[in-house]
């Protein structure tokens, strides 16, 4: 290192070696100076490179493992569909040429419940932890792909939408950077949009399944928290919403079952009560519905 910082040194002072010292410029005939500028950006250019090629990410080992993993499930998209035990198998295999790959039909929003971006990278980059998702967006508006849409991220946990009970096979999850008490910040909401144009655009996602991890675990979860703007997203084709204007409830209906329709998880009502006001009627958190809510559940449930 000694020899590098000399010769950095001698260069920008003018310097070369000679007879085994470094002597001015001045001291030789050869026309030196014509050629120091080209030296030392020579010099400059060489530093640099060492100064990259030894910085390394401080996320470098999980990225490698990222790495290997998906190499590990390419290798398994290779391999001939295997036969089925115990049945009567054809003796040569054809494969199909008509197909194309699976592909996300539901997008769930989910507040990070921590207070920093960098503590959900690192959280997402611990193998213990066992949870992930797709993206997450800073309080910047910086958005971190983290994992390959078509790959399964584990971001809903034990959850139900409808019928569907495996919510992370079909799903993208998305974190916002929010302690979970707080709004989120306009540069936020604005990569969000972005972002989930284009998802809608790519994987042709229908309105209504636009969701919040709290609709889809309610008796679990209260994500995105009460500031997140639905509305806002609705408007912009992320979601469903309501107009209760010259809306008639019928007198025999089912609010209960209306949710249920609109993809709620009933069987606790209270709960499925609660995670349909994070959603819908933000500024209410009790879990009993007077006729305003019934109103919205009406005019929601016919969109489903």
């Amino acid at each position: 290192m000694n020899g590098h910082y000399k010769l950095v040194k001698a260069v920008f002072n003018d310097s070369f070696f000679i007879g085994g010292k470094w002597l001015p410029c001045f001291y030789s005939n050869f026309p030196f100076k014509k050629y120091l500028m080209g030296y030392k950006m020579m010099i400059l250019l060489c530093i640099v490179v060492i100064s990259n090629s030894c910085s390394t990410s401080k996320y470098a080992a999980t990225n490698k493992a990222y790495k290997k993993q998906t190499k590990a499930f390419a290798k398994e998209l290779r391999k001939q569909p295997a036969i089925v035990d115990s049945a009567m198998n054809a003796e040569q295999w054809v494969g199909t040429t008509n197909f194309g790959m699976r592909k996300p039909n539901f997008v769930i929003i989910h507040h990070t419940a921590q207070n920093a971006c960098d503590s959900t990278l690192r959280t997402f980059t611990l193998t213990r932890t066992q949870v992930s998702a797709h993206y997450v967006i800073c309080k910047d508006g910086t958005i971190h792909h983290m994992l390959n849409d078509y790959l399964r991220a584990w971001h809903a946990g034990n959850s139900k939408w409808g019928n569907l009970t495996d919510v992370n096979s079909s799903s993208i999850g998305i974190e916002l950077d929010n302690n979970g008490f707080e709004s989120f910040t306009e540069p936020q909401i604005n990569s969000l949009l972005i972002l989930l144009k284009k998802l809608k655009k790519d994987n042709n996602i229908p309105t209504a399944n636009f969701i919040g991890h709290s609709d889809i675990a309610p008796k679990r979860k209260v994500d995105p928290n009460k500031y997140f703007p639905w509305q806002l997203l609705a408007q912009n084709g992320f979601g469903n919403w309501y107009d209760t204007t010259n809306i008639k409830v019928p007198d025999n209906f089912n609010a209960m079952q209306s949710l249920r329709i609109i993809g709620y998880d009933t069987k606790d009502s209270a709960a499925a009560i609660k995670a349909f006001k994070l959603h819908f009627v933000q500024q209410d958190s009790i879990p009993k519905l007077n006729d305003a809510d019934k109103k919205i559940i009406y005019d929601l449930s016919k969109k489903y």
